[in-house]
């Protein structure tokens, strides 16, 4: 019998139902204000499609034109438009010429010299990324539906890494390659054009023609090329089913580059799931010019396989780490979906050695285990309260299981996980400590992700008798498929008795399926909680 679609219908508690996370595709920008000055740079930016090198001296004179028209015009006119379209077409120009304007100005034809820098540099070195034109990409797909802009004067761009693998130089980048959005804008003196890559999530407006003017972006662009081009959807079934293959992919990084002035907001997803799962919230999120003032995203990722205190005891190393590097960082907000959520759960509880304690029935001390054994043990079930997070918010969350996966269909899901070899080493002598328990879900050996998911699992019941920290507030969103029958509700998933926390600063029900982190209402709850904090 093959027990994959049973697995993937009931015990993967996260997995949205969805096709391709995004599709993008390259198309030729076209200008359409109907200006003479329209006339002029549409045909050259046909024309450098063959011949983009040959091209670059007549858009320049025509991003000059443009930008003697801009000086004075209002936001959002016509000019504005051929301006922003012409400073595109000469980034166009460069990524298709590898032509190099940052480590000196760049002679061209006709007499012109071309500059160009970064405004805030922080991590970013000019020449191992690429810039490309964010108006070339059309983007669509399931998780970046609507596309966040801000209209005005500058070019938004896509700025991605050429190195081989950014996390061999950044512990903490987002991944092999890096996605940033950028803005450029260029100013003229006579025949030399400077143009400055501004941060759209730094910077809301530019000095031009002597005024402030709102600076254009596209915050959704950098967002779907990763999701289309790094396609982490492929990689999710696979960290379920065989964890210890994918122990390398467990990091927590990075969506934009470290700024100690921001509070972190620290996203961890849960069950047969990927970072990729916050793209809708964060795409919404970055829409808003307070949070893009107040926050960064972070993220946990993590194979999902793990039995979740095994994840989180990853998670705590992880942030123990990014703490050195990064001694200044603000404590965090951490928002958990699913079993993200029980993760997330773990950063708010003192343990002691009570967990230890009602597993094993005896001190850490008096349990007779291998050195191994300890190293893998102590820190999943002897951990205190993080402070370095600040606030915590539930989504959808299991805290005391799911009865779906202590049942038939739990069951033989979890018997599609195969077991990391780190944990099947030591799980013949922590099984055969453990404390005798009724009631109980029995294991013939050391459990996956599938059974710490249950409601009768050991830790879960034991981890439920610890309060939580009154150090850090914490709020819960959950789902209830629009059926409005809350207390009795479930998102087709968990059931509202367990996602509810008696101690929550406050309790949103949106009508959602389990998927509730990508509804607009849990979104928008999202975006209250953040505002509020950082006020």
């Amino acid at each position: 019998m093959n027990y994959l679609p049973l697995l993937l219908s009931g015990a993967a508690l996260s997995m949205p139902a969805c096709s391709q996370y995004a599709v993008v595709k390259e198309v030729r920008p076209a200008l359409a204000t109907g200006t003479a000055l329209a006339s002029r740079l549409s045909p050259v930016a046909r024309a450098m499609e063959n011949h983009p090198g040959e091209n670059l001296p007549a858009l320049l004179q025509g991003a000059s034109d443009a930008a003697d028209a801009a000086a004075s015009a209002p936001a959002g006119t016509a000019a504005i438009e051929d301006y922003n379209f012409a400073v595109a077409r000469i980034f166009s120009c460069l990524h298709a010429t590898g032509m190099d304007p940052w480590t000196q100005p760049l002679p061209v034809a006709g007499g012109w010299t071309l500059s160009a820098r970064l405004a805030v540099e922080k991590e970013l070195e000019p020449r191992n990324f690429s810039f490309q034109p964010a108006d070339q990409f059309k983007v669509g797909g399931s998780y970046v539906a609507s596309r966040t802009v801000r209209q005005g004067i500058g070019a938004p761009l896509v700025i991605t890494s050429k190195v081989e693998d950014a996390t061999v130089t950044d512990r903490f980048a987002m991944g092999k390659k890096a996605y940033y959005g950028g803005t450029a804008v260029a100013r003229f003196r006579g025949k030399h054009c400077e143009i400055t890559i501004e941060d759209p999530l730094e910077t809301e407006s530019v000095r031009f023609g002597g005024r402030h003017l709102p600076m254009a972006a596209d915050f959704t662009a950098p967002l779907a090329l990763v999701l289309d081009q790094q396609n982490p959807k492929k990689m999710e079934l696979r960290r379920l089913l065989n964890p210890q293959k994918y122990s390398s992919t467990a990091r927590l990084a990075r969506l934009q580059p470290y700024d100690p002035d921001k509070i972190p907001v620290l996203c961890v997803h849960g069950l047969m799931d990927s970072e990729a799962t916050w793209v809708p919230l964060i795409n919404t999120l970055r829409g808003d010019p307070e949070i893009r003032k107040r926050y960064q995203f972070w993220f946990f990722s993590y194979p999902s396989g793990y039995p979740y205190p095994y994840s989180a005891a990853i998670l705590r190393s992880e942030m123990d780490a990014i703490r050195k590097a990064y001694p200044d960082h603000k404590k965090a907000v951490v928002i958990g979906h699913s079993m993200g959520g029980m993760i997330s759960r773990l950063l708010l509880t003192d343990s002691g050695d009570r967990l230890w304690f009602r597993i094993f029935g005896k001190s850490p001390g008096a349990t007779s285990l291998s050195p191994d054994a300890r190293k893998v043990l102590e820190p999943a079930l002897i951990f205190s309260h993080r402070r370095d997070v600040a606030r915590v918010i539930f989504i959808a969350a299991p805290h005391r299981g799911a009865d779906l996966a202590g049942n038939w269909v739990g069951r033989l899901g979890s018997k599609l996980v195969k077991a990391p070899s780190t944990l099947l080493s030591i799980g013949g002598e922590a099984m055969a400590l453990l404390q005798p328990q009724p009631g109980v879900l029995q294991l013939k050996s050391v459990p996956n992700s599938v059974d710490t998911l249950a409601s009768n699992n050991r830790f879960v019941k034991a981890v439920n008798t610890l309060p939580l920290t009154s150090d850090i507030p914490f709020h819960s969103i959950m789902g209830d498929r629009g059926k409005g029958d809350t207390p009795g509700s479930s998102d087709g998933l968990v059931p509202y008795w367990s996602s509810h926390l008696d101690g929550a600063v406050s309790e949103k029900i949106v009508p959602s399926g389990h998927s509730a982190q990508q509804n607009p209402e849990a979104i928008e709850e999202v975006k209250r909680i953040l505002k509020s904090h950082a006020r």
